[in-house]
């Protein structure tokens, strides 16, 4: 059974696509839906989940616990329907059998487009397990995952991963992934050991895309770090020949990141937006989270105009919505204009 699947969605989107990456406690079922809100028709194609433990997902008792990462609530879901979005379940593990399990209920229960596999986070507690960007150092080990998940699956597998883990081994290390017919291999143009310091490399991107292009041209590729704006993205897409685009931190700097014409957007813009995401971050998760989650977020949206310092350090001693909503109204914006 090879891993390229019929009806793969993935090979339809125009190229360059654009993804939004998977971000722990970032990337929420609200978050997505905020940045499909601003996004212009046509420049975001796929969202990502947040990172979904396999260990955590099929253990009767942590269950629970894990699948809130996989949520997506009515507005998102209706959201996606409209403008054709394709939504991704991102999960990781170090278990082939638990890889396969959880890739069988993703498919049972219908809610996502596809599934990628967790191979390039470099956040140590998760590398001392065996899992994520650790794989890189165990081939053997990752194709058996990659393959269980394919086999399990009825929708198309891809993998997210780096150059390698203390010193760059991109050709050996895709060489690898590539033998597994991934329908997509997104490629964070780091080593693990960099974590999210110094600057990518897309020339080891760009290698990537050539050794495909021996190996087995239907798998696409497409690249992830430091891409600051969409025509940044565009231009690197061109100059390392990648068919898409994945967009992490960026996103923090704007949440309009996904816009044709970049402008600049008024102080009452980005309020309006972040008091948007708390009303529907509350609405959604209610006592199931921690208001102090939003907190990562107000730097998104209060920076760059005169006052936004002071409006930001007021916002991080709020602990609910109306706590919000008396800052904004204490700095005469009106949360219901």
């Amino acid at each position: 059974m090879t891993g390229i699947k019929e009806g793969n969605f993935w090979e339809r989107l125009r190229k360059p696509a654009f993804t939004l990456a998977p971000m722990e406690d970032v990337t929420d079922t609200v978050f997505r839906e905020i940045v499909m809100q601003v996004s212009d028709p046509g420049c975001l194609h796929v969202i990502f989940s947040e990172f979904t433990s396999t260990d955590g997902f099929v253990h009767e008792v942590g269950g629970p616990k894990v699948k809130h990462r996989l949520r997506i609530n009515g507005s998102e879901r209706e959201l996606l329907r409209k403008t054709g979005v394709k939504i991704v379940a991102q999960v990781w593990g170090a278990d082939p059998e638990k890889h396969a399990k959880t890739a069988q209920i993703i498919c049972e229960e219908g809610e996502f487009d596809g599934i990628d596999i967790n191979m390039g986070c470099p956040v140590k507690k998760i590398v001392k397990q065996g899992a994520c960007s650790a794989l890189i150092g165990n081939p053997t080990l990752a194709k058996e995952i990659i393959l269980a998940t394919q086999e399990a699956s009825t929708i198309p597998v891809s993998i997210k991963t780096r150059i390698g883990i203390n010193k760059v081994i991109t050709e050996e290390w895709i060489g690898h992934l590539l033998e597994t017919r991934p329908v997509l291999i997104t490629i964070h143009g780091r080593i693990q050991k960099q974590q999210s310091e110094g600057i990518a490399d897309w020339n080891e991107v760009a290698k990537a895309v050539k050794l495909r292009d021996q190996m087995n041209p239907e798998t696409l590729i497409h690249g992830n770090g430091d891409v600051m704006s969409y025509e940044d993205g565009l231009q690197k897409a061109n100059d390392y020949v990648v068919d898409g685009i994945m967009v992490g931190r960026g996103i923090f700097q704007n949440p309009w990141f996904f816009n044709k014409q970049q402008i600049e957007h008024s102080p009452e813009e980005r309020l309006r937006l972040l008091y948007k995401h708390a009303f529907l971050f509350t609405e959604t998760w209610e006592s199931e989270k921690n208001f102090a989650i939003m907190k990562r977020f107000f730097k998104i949206y209060t920076s760059g105009f005169p006052g936004a310092v002071k409006i930001r350090a007021d916002l991080m001693e709020t602990n609910s919505l109306d706590d919000v909503r008396k800052v904004l109204e204490n700095c005469d914006f009106n949360v219901s204009g």
